[in-house]
Order: C-alpha cells, then structure tokens, then sequence
C-alpha cells in the first residue's frame, strides 16, 4: 500500500496540469501516504514492536503454564517409571527430544504405543488429568514463531536505525529544514529507544527459558543448543497427540463399562424370567374365574379318582371303562352286556359334564381368564390300558385341566 516514488510523481504532475479537477479518494490517499517522511520505516518498527510484544507475551505465559501444569508433571513421572522399568534402569529424567518417539514405540502383542499405555496409567491413576493440549494455548502460538528469525530482525533494525542517523547527518549538512531536521532526529531517537527496550526483553525472555530448561532437568550444557521454536514445537504436538489417544482410551474405557453394564442387566433379566413364580395369598387357581367353576373342577377330580381306585374286582362301576370282550361261549355274556352299559351310561355323564362346562358362555363369567399356557396344564388326550385277566380295559381320558 505505500506509494512509490513513480506513482508519487505522477500524481503531483497531474495536480499541476489540472488544478481545477479534485483528485479521486484513492490518488488523494496514496499522495497523503506519500508526504509522511520515512513511512515504510516507521510501519516496519511499529508492526515489529506489536509483534514481538504478543511473542513475548505469549513465551512467557507458556513457560508459566507448563511450570504449573500437573498434567504435564504426571506424563513425564509416568513416561520416566515406564522408561525406567523397561530398561531395568534408575535414570532420573530425560531428554524432551524422547516425546518425539513416544507415539511411535509399540508393544509386540496388542500393537498398541507407548502413548497409548502411558496415557492409559495417567487415566487410571490422575483421575483430575486433562487433555494437556487445552492448557498451553501459549505454546501452540509460540511454537508458529522463529525465535531465530526474531533475533535477525531485531539487528537489522538496529543496523538500519544506525545507517539512517548517519543518512540524517549526511543531510542535514546540506540543504534541510530546521523543522524537517527536528521532526526525523526525533523519530531516530524514539526508533533507537524501542529498539534497545525490544533488545533488553529479548536477552532476558531468552535467560529466563534457560532457566526454565535446568528446571526441567536439561542439563546446562545443552541449553544454548535448544532453540525457542524446537522446544515449543515438541511439547506442542506431543500435546496434541496425547489429547487423540487420550480420548481414544476415554472411548475404549467408556464401552467396556456399558459392556460390563449390559451384562449385568442380561444376567438379572435371566433370573427374573426363570425366577418362580408365587401365587398370591388368597388367590384362586388358575383359569378359574369364580366359586362355580372352581367346584366344579374339584368334583370332576373326584370322579375321576374313585373311578380308578373304588369298585368291584371287575372294574365294573368305573365311568368311561369301555371294554373289549373275547368271543367266548359261555355262561357270562349277559353279565359282560350290563358292563358295558353302565360303563356308557358313566362315560355320557362325565361327557355332558365337559360339554357344559366347555360352552358355557363369557357373560356368566366374573374375571376375564388369562391366556397364559403351562408345561404341567396341558390338555392331553391318553389311553389308560388294564389287563384284567382274560380281558382287556381301555380308559379313554380327555385331561380336564384347561387353558390357562
């Protein structure tokens, strides 16, 4: 956006030829840019002062977070017991250059990473953890930053500042105004000021990350070796890595509880089912809907049992007894034709007995009978064979017990 000296000229020369015609918004903007003295200087200087102050800004508050994050602490102390315990060692720290490698160790059977099992123990051990890469902010945006590059800008700056005092003095010997003179030797200075302010802030930011390197157990050795950009760039992404895994394990974590969960509901579900069932004090059996038809249920078992276990040695009072004679002359023929009849005439009672009660209608009913069947009431039909000496007894029974 700002004007060059060829643009500059061509719009002063068509001021002069038509003095009377105003100049449009965007001539008239880039010819008031253009009569601002040194102002590609002074944009420079102040975009860098704004920048560095959020560099500092930010370099600090993350050297702060990761000092007070507990998180970070529990990683490293489980990474280290893990280190420690696989190696069969008692190292008491280690490089941060090691996070780098951790995602991509794997054990030989699950094929699972090291971040993942160390992320696992965090978890189960450091309930109150988080994500870690929700807490340093500050060093995700200082890791976009090169510290290097920062420095180089910060002398040049300081090498143009010098170069246009010397520019100035050269100038002013000559042909200058005393207003024009004033007005740039105090934009030097107050270049020069930041300057050395922005030089100053650097040298002690840089220290204090030094100090903050021996407090996490680099040695002192190396510290000038790790530059702002690396260290902030390695924490970074191993933040952003440990947050994946740790929901990954949060989820595998979550449905191995609703599995255990639906395997304790399925279980209860089961015994309920078979669980048996107890009547109710009090109430009646079932199928029956009131006192008739419960008396009569208990007299048709009570015919049925005397039929079996009552009478004479022939069995000849027994209801239902239908009997198969052999053809035998005999004196006995008239005494087998009264058997059979009065096995009949019993078998037509029990009969009309069950028709009755088979069809007798809904509305003579109190309660509504419940269609539920049961293994031990279910109608059967059953032939009862007796072998009485020379004849043979067939008992056609129809169970008397009915849907339930």
């Amino acid at each position: 956006m700002i004007p060059t000296e060829e643009e500059k000229q061509r719009i002063q020369e068509a001021q002069l030829a038509n003095p009377d015609l105003p100049l449009g918004s965007a001539e008239q903007f880039l010819l008031t840019l253009s009569s601002i003295s040194e102002l590609s200087a002074r944009l420079q200087l102040w975009a860098f002062k704004m920048d560095y102050e959020a560099t500092e800004k930010d370099l600090k508050e993350g050297m702060e977070q990761l000092e007070k994050n507990k998180t970070l602490r529990s990683i490293l102390s489980t990474l280290l017991s893990i280190g420690n315990f696989l190696n069969g060692s008692s190292a008491k720290g280690f490089e941060l250059t090691y996070l780098e490698k951790v995602p991509e160790v794997k054990d030989t059977i699950h094929k699972q990473s090291l971040l993942h099992h160390a992320c696992s123990i965090v978890v189960e051990n450091f309930p109150q953890s988080t994500d870690l890469y929700s807490e340093i902010g500050a060093i995700t945006r200082t890791a976009k930053v090169d510290f290097d590059q920062l420095q180089e800008n910060l002398c040049q700056m300081e090498r143009r500042c010098k170069a246009s005092w010397d520019h100035l003095k050269v100038i002013a010997k000559h042909e200058m105004k005393p207003q024009l003179k004033q007005k740039m030797s105090d934009f030097l200075k107050d270049c020069a000021e930041r300057i050395i302010i922005l030089k100053i802030v650097h040298r002690r930011i840089i220290n204090r990350f030094h100090s903050f390197l021996l407090y996490l157990g680099q040695p002192a050795y190396s510290i000038r070796e790790i530059s702002v950009h690396r260290f902030s760039k390695i924490l970074s992404e191993f933040a952003l890595e440990y947050r994946t895994t740790r929901e990954r394990v949060l989820q595998q974590k979550q449905k191995r509880a609703d599995h255990r969960e639906r395997n304790k509901t399925r279980g209860k579900m089961i015994m309920d089912v078979n669980a048996p069932v107890t009547p109710a004090p009090g109430s009646q059996p079932q199928g029956l809907g009131h006192a008739e038809d419960a008396a009569e249920h208990e007299h048709m078992k009570a015919v049925l049992r005397n039929s079996l276990s009552g009478g004479d040695k022939e069995a000849s009072a027994v209801p239902g007894l239908r009997t198969r004679t052999r053809s035998r002359p005999g004196r006995g023929g008239e005494t087998h034709t009264t058997k059979m009849v009065t096995g009949e005439d019993a078998a037509d009672e029990i009969m009309e007995r069950i028709v009755r009660s088979a069809t007798q209608g809904p509305s003579a009913r109190a309660q509504p009978r419940e269609r539920r069947r049961s293994r031990a009431n279910r109608k059967s039909r059953k032939i009862l064979t007796r072998n009485t000496g020379d004849k043979t007894y067939e008992l056609d029974l129809f169970c008397c017990t009915r849907w339930l």
